[in-house]
């Protein structure tokens, strides 16, 4: 995944037959299933590639206990389904994780055995497990740290686990191995049209090196989640709110709080949402809120309520009480949800269901949505494009089709960070074996080494130290502190790689403290 291969690339092509804007989970499923069927794809993203919404979830891979509890059922077939085909097709990158509900009513536990049961049912043969009603004594031997006064026993269900970022990166790969044209840090600043207002291109902005091009399309795509409104500015003659910013904040701790591999599911907190504390990357994740924002940026930060929230309804349920000076890192994302057709309606409440809009100047817009339907939103944009009779009708292929890396892993091969490249790992450890400086660790209380940030930024197009420290090896995710004392190895390596100076470093680390501060959390 050369940059240069791809800008030159871009530069010899006079005409594209989908131009993708948008780099996060929609974009990049999008740019796949293109690809794949053979239309001349290209997407640009304006930083890098999942840098907003599609690397700070959940990491969760669900059909949606919530949305079964609303009646949404179609939602959660179509979900269920994608998630029996995400695991099938990035097996490097997800797993079948369980889960617990803690039951402190003896009726409730009936109900959600009940709920859940259902839930199995309509996974069909993609089920993951058979959930059931468990008692006190197995809860507490499952999830030990939960609180055990009152408790009546619990209910263990099966769901799907992956690395956000991580498969951000693989479907970028995926789509370039299926010959799309695929560049981050370029900006699309306008949107072309000709006479009869109706779009024929784009012009896009190399953030890098300040060049302007202009860019030929028969179908244009807006991917870009919560910016859509921004895109659709440059589209529509009156504006109109098309999706609204909702913000979820997690908290990540050290894994002494769930020292196990199951997850937790707190099914009513204080406002009627879910919680999960998850085990992820020898951490465990706990989330997430539902606050409605007014505007939205690339690095949204927590607010206090969300945090005090999220520790409350922890500490509630949880005997080993996290506090604030145990919180590693803390993460907001925005999800950009369908704007509410109702004034007054909740977050919690519009539904997650994806759709796909058809302008009058043919600009096809994709909204709502989550990371486990992205290849169904996909297909739905692509098939819209082909709607339009403005390219050949040609046939889905992304059912089955390997992603980037896809490889059975066993629980031998879990134990060595590495798996998450997949294919790609015997390419990491070939580097370190060759060149043994490259073993060096970034951090000495992690295993990520020099060779994983060489390897970022020579295949997955890493050009800054955010990219490589939050979205390939994660470390910002998971102790803020120790990446910020990363950040000089980081820059270091880069600026070899990218023939930068001295002064690049500086300007860079400062940039990468900036960015990190916000995923401090204060001990006031």
């Amino acid at each position: 995944m050369s940059r240069q291969i791809q800008i030159a690339q871009l530069k010899s092509t006079p005409e594209w037959d989908i131009i993708i804007i948008g780099g996060g989970a929609s974009g990049l499923g999008t740019a796949v299933d293109a690809a794949s069927r053979g239309y001349k794809t290209v997407l640009f993203e304006a930083v890098d590639f999942g840098k907003g919404t599609s690397s700070r979830s959940t990491k969760l891979v669900h059909g949606g206990v919530r949305y079964l509890a609303q009646g949404q059922l179609l939602l959660v077939i179509e979900a269920l389904k994608e998630r029996g085909r995400l695991l099938e097709n990035a097996k490097h990158l997800t797993q079948n994780i369980s889960f617990v509900i803690p039951i402190y009513n003896r009726w409730l536990g009936y109900f959600y055995a009940l709920g859940l049961t259902l839930y199995d049912i309509l996974a069909g043969n993609r089920s993951l497990g058979k959930s059931k009603l468990i008692s006190k004594a197995k809860t507490i031997a499952i999830f030990p740290n939960i609180k055990k006064e009152n408790l009546k026993n619990g209910v263990i269900y099966h769901d799907g686990q992956f690395d956000d970022a991580r498969l951000a990166i693989n479907l970028a790969q995926t789509a370039i191995d299926n010959k799309a044209c695929v560049l981050n840090y370029f900006k699309v600043i306008q949107l072309l049209k000709d006479k009869q207002n109706k779009l024929e291109g784009v012009q896009v902005l190399n953030q890098e090196t300040q060049e302007i091009f202009t860019i030929k399309g028969k179908i244009i795509i807006n991917a870009t989640g919560v910016f859509t409104n921004s895109i659709m500015k440059l589209n529509d003659l009156t504006y109109k709110k098309y999706v609204v910013p909702s913000q979820g904040v997690h908290l990540v701790l050290d894994n002494v709080f769930s020292p196990t591999a199951t997850a937790l599911m707190i099914p009513k907190t204080t406002d009627g949402r879910v919680l999960f504390v998850v085990p992820w990357h020898n951490k465990i994740l706990i989330g997430t809120t539902d606050t409605l924002i007014k505007s939205h940026s690339l690095d949204p930060i927590a607010l206090e309520s969300e945090i005090e929230f999220i520790l409350k309804n922890a500490q509630h349920y949880l005997e080993n009480k996290p506090q604030r000076k145990d919180v590693l890192t803390v993460f907001a994302g925005l999800r950009p949800l369908t704007a509410p057709t109702e004034q007054n309606q909740k977050t919690k409440e519009i539904s997650r269901s994806h759709k796909i809009l058809l302008s009058e100047t043919g600009l096809i817009t994709i909204t709502g949505g989550k990371w486990t339907t992205y290849r169904k939103m996909a297909q739905d944009a692509v098939d819209k494009a082909i709607s339009t009779k403005k390219i050949p009708k040609r046939k889905c292929l992304t059912t089955h089709l390997p992603i980037h890396g896809n490889k059975q892993t066993s629980e031998t091969e879990r134990l060595n960070h590495l798996y998450i490249y997949g294919t790609d790992t015997k390419n990491i450890i070939a580097l370190q074996e060759n060149h043994p400086e490259l073993k060096e660790k970034l951090h000495p209380q992690y295993d990520f080494t020099l060779a994983e940030v060489l390897w970022a930024i020579r295949h997955e197009m890493a050009r800054t130290v955010d990219d490589i420290l939050a979205r390939r090896v994660r470390l910002l995710f998971l102790d803020t502190q120790a990446a910020i004392e990363s950040t000089e190895k980081v820059a270091s390596l880069l600026s070899v790689e990218l023939h930068k100076d001295n002064k690049w470093i500086e300007e860079e680390i400062e940039r990468f403290h900036s960015i990190a501060k916000n995923y401090l959390l204060s001990e006031s």
